[in-house]
């Protein structure tokens, strides 16, 4: 169980970016986080992993703190929460098997990792990943050679490696168009259903969230505006996350 309580986040510069967001995420959960650009998606992921420290609040996990750990601690946890970006977070010029071995830095020997020297069982471990994915035979080339979408899917294979139980996709599918977003979404959605990995995941077009969302949060302007099934995101609903002017586009509408 996760849980989010209270959260708030204030950057120094005087923007509220979270204010008071709560709400918990059970285990094997598949959690839309739905807002126009701005309203806090990518910063209330950002301090479930503490990537950002919040200003207020807590964060836990089976009942573990993550916004008190430190050191050690806070390394143990992120070991198995994964972490998929909307640009991919690739090194450009390291080959494809090399940036999918850098999920597994948590657990490697440190010395021995900074000169690329990983176990066996860690690079059966990366070629099962990416044979998962469907780009085995890419696993030698440059990151920078992929497409979008099969860059992203070497972000999947890398947050793999870690063995995680929750994962967390910022945008994931925002620079892909929408049969590789579908594509990449269904990756995810195995995760979800047959490891049992909870996810949460922030998106912005509709069909994709009753799709594949099991749960739907709605945030604006740093507050939590909706909680609940995506059946019940009527089009009165999303308008009170979208505002007034928006329409209930699809991944292939405009708008």
């Amino acid at each position: 169980m996760l849980r989010v309580e209270n959260l708030t986040k204030i950057f120094p510069d005087g923007t509220e970016a979270l204010h008071n967001v709560s709400f918990q995420v059970k285990d094997g959960e598949f959690l839309a986080i739905i807002g126009l650009s701005g309203s806090g998606k990518s910063t209330l992921l950002r301090c479930i992993n503490r990537l950002i420290d919040p200003t207020e609040g807590r964060v836990t996990w089976d009942d573990e703190d993550i916004t008190a750990a430190q050191g050690k601690e806070l390394r143990r946890i992120r070991r198995h929460i994964g972490m998929i970006f909307q640009q991919f977070n690739l090194v450009k010029r390291s080959s494809v098997r090399t940036n999918v071995l850098s999920g597994r830095l948590g657990y490697a020997n440190q010395f021995l990792s900074l000169f690329g020297r990983f176990s066996s069982q860690d690079r059966e471990r990366a070629s099962a990943a990416l044979e998962r994915m469907g780009i085995a035979d890419k696993a030698e080339n440059r990151a920078d050679q992929l497409s979008g979408g099969q860059q992203q899917r070497v972000g999947i294979a890398r947050a793999l490696m870690q063995e995680p139980r929750l994962m967390l996709a910022d945008e994931p599918v925002a620079s892909l168009d929408p049969v590789l977003a579908h594509s990449i979404l269904r990756y995810l959605e195995l995760l979800n259903r047959q490891d049992g990995i909870t996810v949460l995941c922030s998106l912005h077009f509709l069909d994709l969230v009753h799709r594949y969302a099991t749960r739907v949060i709605g945030l604006k302007d740093g507050e939590m505006v909706f909680d609940g099934l995506p059946s019940e995101l009527t089009a009165e609903r999303f308008k009170e996350v979208y505002g007034e002017e928006a329409e209930m586009v699809t991944v292939g509408g405009q708008g």
